[in-house]
């Protein structure tokens, strides 16, 4: 749609990254204020916030390599074209969740609290990326003719990045509405596992981008589907506890 936002002089804004700014800055502003309420040091969001993020991309990137590794063998130079797009969000929530788990416990911060804490800003970060998905032409949809326009593939295509964006918004007014009545520590982190991959697994039927590895389902599928088997049996664990 439009990949490059404007240039000023040699420098270059890209519309994917500048997205993915916009959603670092909005989710660490609404945090922090979200953390004077809950009695947490507001600066220690700023510091996980930022590890999150660098550890989120590493892993997004790499996972996206892997599941791409015949391309990437073949055109070296693109590994680091982030600008390009091609973040595996899956990579990226493992990465950051191990490593905001070392983060807790090097700061002494309850882990399953403070990931219920982070939860729905995660989903709403990921709301926004997608809009850098959309201005990008990455994670593209099938061809449909009631679909957007899209230059760079120079077709019309189902928005996914759009009815993705949609859906997070959802699940981050979800988690916020259970943040606020009470809960067990874990339930809104496993809430929001559960809520994306259900909803994941049904916008890949839409999506153009990815394999058909078993049975025409997708990597990013059958990935979905074990997060919310995972998630589900943790829930029912959680709120079993005496």
């Amino acid at each position: 749609m439009h990949q490059i936002i404007c240039q000023i002089g040699p420098f270059t804004v890209y519309s994917y990254g500048l997205m993915m700014a916009l959603a670092f800055l909005v989710c660490v502003f609404l945090a922090r204020r979200h953390a004077r309420r809950e009695n947490i040091n507001p600066d220690k969001i700023y510091d996980l916030s930022f590890l999150i993020f660098i550890s989120g991309i590493i892993g997004g990137r790499l996972l996206y390599i892997i599941l791409n590794l015949s391309y990437f063998l073949e055109n070296p130079s693109e590994i680091i074209m982030l600008h390009h797009g091609g973040l595996a969000w899956f990579g990226a929530l493992i990465f950051a969740t191990f490593a905001g788990i070392i983060f807790f416990k090097r700061n002494k911060l309850p882990v399953l609290k403070t990931m219920d804490f982070f939860a729905p800003y995660i989903a709403l970060g990921h709301a926004i990326g997608r809009i850098g998905c959309f201005l990008n032409g990455c994670c593209y949809g099938k061809e449909a003719s009631w679909g957007i326009y899209f230059p760079v593939h120079q077709a019309r295509l189902i928005p996914t990045q759009l009815f993705s964006s949609f859906y997070l918004i959802i699940i981050f007014l979800i988690l916020r509405f259970l943040q606020e009545k009470p809960h067990r520590s874990g339930e809104i982190f496993f809430s929001y596992l559960l809520l994306y991959s259900f909803a994941r697994f049904f916008i890949e039927f839409l999506r153009a981008d990815s394999l058909r590895i078993l049975a025409g389902l997708t990597s990013f599928q059958l990935i979905s589907i074990f997060i919310f088997l995972g998630s589900l049996y943790a829930i029912t664990f959680i709120k079993g506890r005496n």
